[in-house]
């Protein structure tokens, strides 16, 4: 296997950003939602005007995992107001690791929070947080392995469906 680097995504990523994004997320998703919410959640999740926006926000950060010239994951973080909830200004938000399936078990997750991990540490976070599906134990039980905690519920619509994510954090020393 390749070696994979993770790098900086920037406004003119946006096109590998939606394209990892829609796929990612339907692997992971479409066998356990109906078509229609899918269709509906990516279309509102990875438009190009919303794409845009988040990717010109200064307190959201993106990172793209390569092999060689193929994207095969990215991550979104969130600081400060670009937070989807806690907004709290020492915490950072994972809001998405999302990683090819073909690259499971090939540690491109761990890479990517690897990389949240040492954003949270240059901005001088107290901790990070993030939500996760209650229903996706893979990923529940890879945020556990690295430490994180439950520490409430939030709901998160998939297009016009309300599931509960568990909302987890670590705190960082």
């Amino acid at each position: 296997m390749s070696s994979i680097i993770v790098n900086k995504a920037f406004l003119e990523d946006m096109e590998t950003i939606q394209e990892i994004g829609k796929e990612t997320f339907s692997e992971t998703f479409s066998g356990s939602n109906s078509k229609e919410e899918m269709d509906l959640y990516l279309e509102e999740s990875f438009n190009k005007n919303r794409l845009t926006r988040e990717l010109s926000n200064p307190e959201s950060f993106f990172f793209i995992a390569w092999e060689e010239d193929h994207p095969i994951g990215y991550l979104k973080l969130n600081s400060g107001s670009a937070q989807t909830e806690l907004q709290d200004e020492i915490s950072l938000e994972i809001e998405r690791i999302y990683v090819k399936s073909s690259h499971y078990g090939k540690k491109v997750g761990q890479l990517l929070y690897d990389k949240a991990l040492e954003i949270a540490k240059e901005k001088k976070k107290t901790y990070i947080w993030l939500g996760v599906w209650e229903e996706n134990p893979r990923a529940i039980n890879f945020y556990k392995k690295n430490g994180f905690i439950e520490f409430d519920k939030h709901i998160f619509r998939l297009g016009n469906e309300e599931q509960t994510d568990l909302m987890m954090k670590k705190i960082l020393e």
